[in-house]
Parts: C-alpha cells; structure tokens; sequence
C-alpha cells in the first residue's frame, strides 16, 4: 500500500518490527534513530527501550524500571556520542542515558514551590535539546510548565504555565528547538489549546501555528522538514515556513471508534490511530509509534 503524493510518497511496510518470542510492546510512546538508522521505541513494557534495526530485526532491549511510565524520548548528541534522554511520568523521572541503558545524568523536579505545591503535581512528558547543550523538560500531565536546564542538569528557569494566552499551555506535551532558520526556536506541542506554540530559547513567546492541527504531540526535524505525530490521527509534515506539505493516514473516524484508543485489529491500512511519536531516519523512511495498549508501530518506507 502507498500513502502521500508528489515527493512524499511512502510504501507502508507490514509486519515491521519483529518481536523476539517471550517479548511484547506496551503502550509505545516515544520512537527516535540513531545515526547508524537503528530505531529505538520507548514502550510500557518491562523491556521498555527496544531496539531494532531499520529491517525490523530486533537488536536489544533494556530499561525495565520504565516499564510504568515511559513516555518521551530524545536522541542527542553530546561530546561526540549520542545519548538517549528518557522521561518517564510515573517515577517521575527525567534522565540521560548512553544507548546501551547505562544513566548519565537525572534532573530533579525543580525546586519552585509556587509551581508544586505536592510532588505528585510534576509529570513530565517529554524533553529536548537544544544546539547550546541547555534541556528542556516539558510537563505535559502536571502543572503545564515548561523546565530550562544547563547540559550539566543546573536549573535556569521555567515558563509557560496553564492557560491559553500568549506564552500559556495547556498539556505542553513535547518540545523541540528547530534548527532551520539562523535563529533556533522552540517549539512546544501545546496539545490542550490544539495548536503549536513557538518560543525564543529563554521562553518569550514569538507566535502560534495553528494549520492542520488538532492535538499534536511531539516533533521531528527532517532536514528542512518538520514532521508532527497529532493523536487524533494523522501524521501532519511542515515545510520550513510551517505550512502543511503532506497529511498521512488521516482517519478522522478513529476517535470514534468503540474502546478507543484500543483499537487492535479495527484500523484500515494505511490508516492511522493515534500517532503518539514518530522519526525519520537517513533514508527518509518514518517510523510512527501510537498510544495503543499492545502497542502500534508502522514503518513507512520513502519512494524515490
């Protein structure tokens, strides 16, 4: 089956990844690829950060103390390696990993009491990096607080906040700091209000993207593409301007289906659930995860 038009056109590759018996995906939340185009999917399952390669072949597992939790993920590259940043919303726990699960480095929930006044209220959902080494930990089912850190975890500031006027979020739910222009922005999938938000590096709100948008969740940068997994099912890729190119299996009936989001075995192919997180790797083929309990995972492969 083909999906796109023009110069995105995909083939949707069936059957990929293949699960090793004995292991299984829970939810699947967070997708990225590393530089040698291995794919790593964070899932809720006691091998919560799987491994496969771009075939589908499984290569490793690792992180069973995310099992409950995991959420975000974010590749980085720092001193000449990269880095795996996970975020789990149950421990909570917003931590740095080498790629083979051995941690780095953990940030702690910052100490602002006029944002938390429990530590039940901090549940981070995602994070990113920016080009400067500086963290951004977006909490998405907290306090809807966005968290700037040094690369070496050092607190700087927060912003944002709930609500729906300029530099206010409701449900930050993932970031990224886009790198296409001379100035980086940051992004932020301010998936409450259904819109994009963009913000200057130190949390001044610059404008909102609101084109094609319903309920995003997190971003991927493609060159100069920027690709936006929206849980309301669709996979919506922007153009440097931030004007919709290409949408990707659109099935606006899935939140209407029966136990949704279970919906195991009631999706047409090609069509998508609830795109959770996705990534695209040197080829330009996009691998989308999708809050699925059993876990959903689709490989489109780029035509030529």
């Amino acid at each position: 089956m083909e999906l796109g038009s023009g110069t995105h056109r995909y083939d949707v590759i069936e059957g990929w990844p293949r699960l090793p018996a004995g292991k299984r995906f829970g939810y699947t939340h967070g997708v990225v690829v590393d530089s040698r185009d291995n794919v790593y999917i964070f899932n809720q399952s006691d091998d919560a950060l799987m491994v496969f390669d771009r075939e589908g072949n499984f290569i490793k597992s690792w992180g069973a103390e995310y099992a409950k939790g995991a959420h975000g993920l974010f590749l980085a590259k720092q001193n000449g390696r990269e880095v795996l940043w996970l975020i789990d919303y149950e421990l909570p726990k917003v931590a740095k990993h080498t790629l083979d699960g051995e941690e780095l480095l953990s940030l702690p929930m910052p100490d602002r009491p006029d944002i938390y006044e429990k530590a039940e209220q901090y549940k981070p959902t995602d994070v990113c990096v920016a080009p400067n080494g500086d963290v951004y930990v977006f909490d998405g089912y907290g306090q809807s607080w966005i968290h700037q850190y040094t690369a070496e975890g050092k607190y700087i500031r927060s912003f944002g906040g709930k609500g729906s006027e300029p530099g206010q979020t409701i449900c930050p739910h993932g970031g990224w700091v886009d790198t296409r222009r001379s100035a980086p922005e940051l992004y932020v999938a301010d998936r409450g209000n259904h819109r994009i938000q963009v913000f200057t590096l130190d949390g001044g709100h610059v404008r909102f993207i609101t084109a094609e948008m319903q309920l995003p969740c997190c971003f991927y940068q493609w060159r100069d593409e920027l690709y936006i997994p929206d849980l309301n099912a669709r996979v919506t890729i922007y153009d440097r301007d931030d004007k919709p190119i290409m949408v990707l299996g659109d099935y606006p009936d899935a939140m209407k289906l029966p136990g949704y989001p279970e919906t195991q075995g009631k999706i047409p192919p090609g069509k998508f659930s609830s795109p959770h997180a996705c990534c695209v790797d040197s080829h330009g083929d996009v691998y989308v995860v999708e809050w699925i309990s059993t876990g959903r995972v689709t490989k489109l492969r780029r035509k030529p």
